[in-house]
């Protein structure tokens, strides 16, 4: 994998982790991004992540997917989009 990814750092329960973004699409009107904690070999784990907006602070953020009708399409997408990976759900 190209080892010049953009990496970013999320505010968990248990203090920070940080992941490589390896894609980005828009469905719906909404972001999603895949993430990867491991940007060499087949070690790390895979992340879908969909852009949620807090309507009090105006601010985004990003929360994993729990409906399993809209991880498959995503992860869809995300295989045209990445033809050396092959995500499954």
């Amino acid at each position: 994998m190209d080892n010049n990814l953009e990496k970013i750092t999320f505010e968990t329960e248990d203090g920070t982790e940080d992941f490589y973004v390896l894609e980005q699409t828009m469905l719906g009107g909404i972001n999603y991004i895949l993430v990867t904690d491991e940007i060499e070999g087949e070690e790390g784990s895979f992340l879908v992540l969909k852009e949620e907006k807090d309507s009090k602070e105006d601010e985004a953020f990003y929360q994993i997917i729990e409906d399993d009708n809209e991880l498959k399409a995503v992860i869809s997408v995300f295989n045209e989009l990445l033809e050396d990976i092959d995500l499954e759900v």
